[in-house]
């Protein structure tokens, strides 16, 4: 995508791709698209956290993605995310326009440093390749059940205000980020109904009498580098 050709390659993943962080930053207030973060090459210092509230009663909806069955009530592929991103549970970090082409293919992940009022949450991921008139085009998602944050066979609750590391995979994808437009990656804890909603309160969602709002912070300094990790292919 990005170049609109079809190329074929011999090994997955490429053997020339090198895995690049880009750190989140902010001065504590990425919510929407109208807050302060930012993508950089840079490692994070003393930066204060960034805070949202969700709750399962008003999920972050699914605008597009890689859906099947039911295009008539949500379309597929790929579509402006300006309208998620105007919502204070959203994190946005932004690079700057990109000053050369900049090649992503291959597997795309997000290290996160986060912590929870709940004994239970999500977190969500979405890269982004913003245009130069300001479309927000998805490119790959994720998410992650807290819970099963070590293992999917043995889960264990947060302790409500503790920071942990999560490794959130967003699958792969390949994309040219062209000159002049933004690596942006957005941050939150729903994307429903794509993924079910997280209840917030541990229990099995299909048994959940009751839901629970969670405060959820996204650290970002020396001790919490969180970062998106990208597949860069150089020379192309």
């Amino acid at each position: 995508m990005g170049a609109n050709q079809w190329r074929n390659e011999s090994d997955w993943p490429l053997p020339g791709a090198r895995q690049e962080h880009y750190f989140l930053h902010s001065g504590g207030k990425a919510n929407s698209g109208n807050g302060d973060g930012t993508l950089s090459s840079s490692a994070p210092r003393t930066e204060s956290p960034d805070h949202y509230v969700y709750d399962p009663a008003k999920p972050v909806p699914t605008v597009g993605g890689p859906l099947c069955c039911d295009s008539s009530h949500l379309g597929p592929g790929a579509r402006d995310q300006r309208p998620v991103e105007e919502r204070d549970d959203v994190l946005v970090y932004s690079t700057p326009a990109l000053e050369q082409d900049l090649e992503v293919t291959g597997p795309v992940t997000v290290d996160l440093f986060a912590s929870s009022s709940a004994v239970d949450t999500d977190f969500t991921a979405k890269l982004v390749d913003v245009w130069p008139d300001g479309f927000a085009q998805n490119l790959t998602e994720g998410i992650i059940r807290s819970r099963y944050r070590d293992s999917q066979e043995q889960p264990s609750l947060l302790k409500p205000g503790q920071a942990y590391k999560f490794t959130l995979d967003l699958w792969s994808t390949s994309n040219v980020f062209r000159k002049g437009h933004r690596v942006r990656l957005e941050i939150s804890s729903s994307n429903f109904p794509r993924f079910d909603r997280n209840l917030n309160t541990g229990e099995d969602v299909t048994s959940a009498q009751k839901t629970a709002t969670a405060t959820n912070s996204i650290y970002h300094d020396a001790e919490h580098p969180s970062a998106l990790v990208l597949p860069v292919v150089p020379g192309r």
